[in-house]
């Protein structure tokens, strides 16, 4: 599956929150931090806790 990376001129890039807790607020703003996208899902990850993948470039983290 190609990665996407476009970009609609005059937005800005969201970028991913510092390490920690996530609060409902930064749900809303959530972004990888790879490539920027906002297109990210949120995983079960190993032993119960949570992962996001990006959906737009394939980067998964936790």
């Amino acid at each position: 599956m190609p990665a996407s990376r476009e970009r609609v001129p005059g937005l800005p890039l969201i970028t991913a929150p510092p390490p920690g807790p996530v609060t409902s607020d930064d749900r809303s703003r959530l972004g990888c931090p790879s490539c920027g996208s906002s297109h990210v899902a949120q995983v079960l990850g190993d032993n119960g806790g949570v992962s996001y993948v990006c959906t737009a470039c394939g980067h998964s983290w936790s």
